[in-house]
């Protein structure tokens, strides 16, 4: 408590000193010192504008997102502006030295409060410069999957395949993982179905590899292939990996889903459940 106030007189002695001396500064302007600051301002005007006119000029023909290079003119400008108004007031006169130390403290007060918010906004940026993932793909990132609506400066939306909306903040997903499912033109599609003991090899082998061939989404090259994925206690488990168009995912692997129950039925193969066979032994 006793360190507290001593902390408070001392910067209200500090306020009071400042005040002081900046009004002895302001008594000391003179009518030259004005119009040397205002040639000063209007200079420095004209290079601000210089400048962002060079810098649109190069964002122009960058790929950056259009959200990243409205942000880098805001940046570069404000610092330009701040610059030009610590030169007119050095041309005026006025110590700035005091004043630079003061915002740089109220800016490091304001980004420790904002940390969290800083680090989204430092993440918006990073994934609008590097561009894992646009608008339409379908993502995993930040411990989330769906397809991308938004890129924000503070948070990236996915939509789910169930139609639910996720708000994910930057910083949770530049500081993981990201899979984009859609960066490739291609993928390949992996599914299981479990067949009988007594169903034979190249039967069931053969019936999903026409299921595959049949169908129009499944390209040709790669070629469908299926295998025996594992041998399990109750049936033999099969594999059929195909490819499709990345975005042709969802279609491929549920219209062959839905396929595997009828075409087994229709070739006589069995699809057993987990069982247990008991023999009798006369004695």
């Amino acid at each position: 408590m006793g360190l507290s106030l001593i902390a408070a007189v001392d910067t209200s002695v500090d306020l009071e000193t400042m005040a002081g001396s900046f009004q002895q500064t302001l008594s000391q302007i003179t009518t030259n010192k004005i119009f040397e600051a205002v040639i000063v301002a209007v200079a420095g005007l004209l290079v601000v504008k210089l400048l962002l006119k060079l810098l649109d000029r190069a964002l122009r023909r960058s790929q950056l997102d259009e959200t990243l290079k409205k942000l880098l003119r805001t940046l570069l400008k404000s610092a330009l502006l701040f610059v030009t108004i610590i030169v007119v007031l050095e041309r005026l006169g006025i110590e700035v030295t005091s004043l630079v130390a003061v915002l740089s403290v109220i800016g490091l007060a304001f980004s420790l409060a904002l940390q969290n918010f800083l680090s989204n906004v430092a993440g918006g940026m990073q994934l609008l410069a590097s561009r894992p993932f646009k608008v339409g793909d379908f993502v995993e990132a930040g411990g989330c999957s769906g397809t991308v609506t938004e890129v924000g400066m503070f948070y990236t939306r996915l939509t789910t395949y169930e139609n639910k909306l996720i708000q994910i903040p930057n910083s949770a997903i530049v500081s993981a993982n990201i899979i984009n499912h859609f960066t490739l033109p291609t993928r390949r599609v992996d599914l299981f179905v479990s067949a009988s003991y007594d169903a034979p090899l190249d039967l069931v082998m053969g019936t999903l590899l026409g299921l595959a061939r049949a169908h129009q989404l499944v390209l040709d090259d790669p070629a469908p292939a299926a295998h025996v994925k594992e041998y399990g206690d109750n049936a033999i488990e099969y594999a059929l990996r195909v490819w499709c168009a990345s975005g042709n995912y969802w279609t491929v692997y549920n219209d062959l889903m839905d396929s595997f129950k009828p075409a087994f039925d229709k070739a006589g193969i069995a699809m057993t459940y987990p069982h247990v066979n008991v023999h009798m032994v006369d004695k």
